[in-house]
């Protein structure tokens, strides 16, 4: 099993503890704390810096299919740390975009069943460093390749060819019924192998149109606009997002979020009037949003107001995932409305922070090449503002416990939670129906283990977003337990996952210090003596 890790680029700070018997104030508004007569507060140290690999937030690692697994260990020099780094250091999981022939090249023949094939390495290398994969499935063949295998059409799939000069870049037509059908085995069997949270982050889960982003989606031959266009764009909507809802039911689901999301074109400032209605049918079905274009300000075909509007309702509803939209030695970024700088990729690093920042997203991208160079040698200021700031980062900012507790007795501890980044832990999604929840445990003094767990329901880790401490008083019954000396410990575990003797794996790491939690972990507040 996985459990996420916790990785320390920068100098780990040392556990203190601040014990009190009394209500305080919080310096920063949180509050006054109301501590059970006989309990002690605990003030566990918070850690603003480090790498916390949780699921759902965080630097997204971009790999190419077709990579050598030794791309993983691909480093940059960072000037203002002095050394190079591992990319991989920083990232929650990878994400590999690519055609539907790289999955499943020959009918009923699958990458995973294939030890040779170049993403089942980079695959089974992932899994050895503990990165989850994320993917999208690419089937449209204009400006790339043959991304929908050619014995899909050679079953009759109907297909438009945009350049007779290329015979292999088949644009698939989306609503042709043998297509469908081939597509829907594929993702079916592909589900069956990976519909697991400790083998895939999240799925991008749409993958019609150029590049796969949802633009310029074929449905007739020539890529016609016609009176029908509308009614295949929402039943085409309905199909594969259903498809892959009923599949996936374990994992994270994501569209991206265009004004011409589903259309037969890709540019124009002015948004589809029905591009909300056609979203609206994934997010029925469980999807989060992503957008490719962040840091492209031009109106016609980059992330303008309609995109920055419609986010705007969905903050801490789903959660948001960034790409940007320049790679910075192929486009000319410098003639960007934002007014980046010729030979100056860090604007484009800052602008798209900036947008990161204002639709408050939970995860942001290292593609692969100058786009990850640069941010680790021109930009990496917000690298670790990223870390520090975005997505979520969960810790307790004050628990109160007693000490002292007399066997078959009931213990009371008061706990405050605090989010200190601009995003949100999506607990709330269809596939996690509130798995994560805080449990405080009693470990065993010799071992370190936990041997007694209490998992507080009322926690819901969705509702703890940045400047609104949770507060949380939990009633805990010790019958049963032991007579004998204890550790205190809380954290976030994972409610699918339990051991034999029903204490579960802790799902979310915390953001504090290293030296408090032990190696599953749990963080430790302090002694607790069990009485006859």
């Amino acid at each position: 099993m996985r459990l996420y890790r916790i990785f320390l680029p920068a100098v780990a700070v040392a556990l203190v503890l601040s014990c009190s018997a009394k209500a305080e104030t919080d310096a920063d508004g949180g509050g006054s704390s109301n501590v059970p007569q006989g309990n002690v507060e605990l003030k566990p140290t918070v850690d603003r810096t480090s790498v916390l690999k949780n699921p759902m937030t965080g630097w997204v690692m971009y790999v190419s299919g077709s990579s050598d697994p030794s791309y993983f260990d691909t480093e940059f020099y960072v000037p203002s740390l002095g050394k190079n780094v591992l990319v991989r250091d920083y990232a929650s999981c990878f994400y590999v975009r690519t055609g539907w022939k790289t999955f499943n090249p020959e009918e009923g023949k699958y990458f995973w069943q294939d030890p040779d094939n170049a993403l089942y390495k980079l695959y089974k290398r992932a899994q050895e460093l503990e990165l989850p994969m994320a993917f999208r499935v690419v089937v449209d063949g204009r400006d790339q390749r043959e991304n929908t295998p050619q014995w899909v059409f050679d079953k009759g799939a109907q297909y438009w060819l945009s350049d007779k000069n290329y015979p292999d870049r088949k644009t698939p037509l989306a609503i042709d019924e043998t297509w469908r059908k081939c597509y829907e085995k594929f993702i079916e069997d592909f589900a069956a192998e990976f519909n697991d949270p400790d083998k895939l982050a999240f799925i991008d889960a749409y993958g019609l149109g150029k590049w796969g982003e949802g633009h310029n989606v074929c449905y007739e031959q020539n890529n016609a606009e016609t009176a029908m266009t509308e009614t295949y764009k929402e039943d085409t909507m309905r199909w594969i997002t259903g498809l892959y809802s009923r599949c996936f039911t374990k994992v994270p689901l994501v569209i991206n979020y265009h004004r011409q999301i589903g259309c037969p074109v890709s540019e124009g400032k002015e948004a589809n009037p029905n591009s909300e209605k056609v979203l609206q049918i994934a997010l029925d079905n469980g999807y989060c949003l992503r957008a490719d274009s962040f840091g492209m300000t031009n109106q016609d075909w980059g992330y303008n107001d309609w995109e920055r509007g419609y986010v705007e309702q969905w903050k801490y509803k789903v959660p948001i995932i960034m790409e940007g939209g320049y790679i910075v030695n192929q486009h000319s970024y410098w003639n960007d409305p934002k007014g980046y700088r010729q030979g100056h990729p860090e604007d484009v690093r800052k602008g798209e922070f900036e947008e990161s920042q204002g639709a408050c997203v939970n995860m942001m991208d290292f593609r692969v090449g100058d786009e990850t160079k640069s941010w680790f040698e021109d930009a990496f200021t917000y690298v670790q503002r990223f870390i520090e700031e975005g997505g979520y980062r969960l810790y307790p900012e004050k628990v109160s416990v007693p000490q002292n507790v007399g066997a078959g007795e009931d213990a009371v501890v008061t706990s405050t939670w605090r989010n200190l980044g601009w995003g949100y832990c999506p607990t709330n999604l269809k596939q996690w129906d509130q798995k994560y929840k805080v449990a405080f445990a009693l470990l065993d003094m010799q071992t370190g283990e936990p041997v007694y767990e209490y998992i507080d329901e009322k926690t819901d880790l969705s509702k703890w977003l940045n400047g609104n401490p949770a507060k949380y008083e939990f009633e805990i019954p010790f019958k049963g337990v032991a007579v004998g000396a204890y550790t205190w410990a809380v954290g976030i575990v994972d409610k699918t996952k339990a051991d034999g003797n029903g204490i579960h794996e802790i799902g979310i790491r915390l953001a504090v210090s290293k030296d408090s939690q032990t190696d599953d972990g749990w963080v430790r507040l302090t002694n607790v003596t069990v009485q006859k």
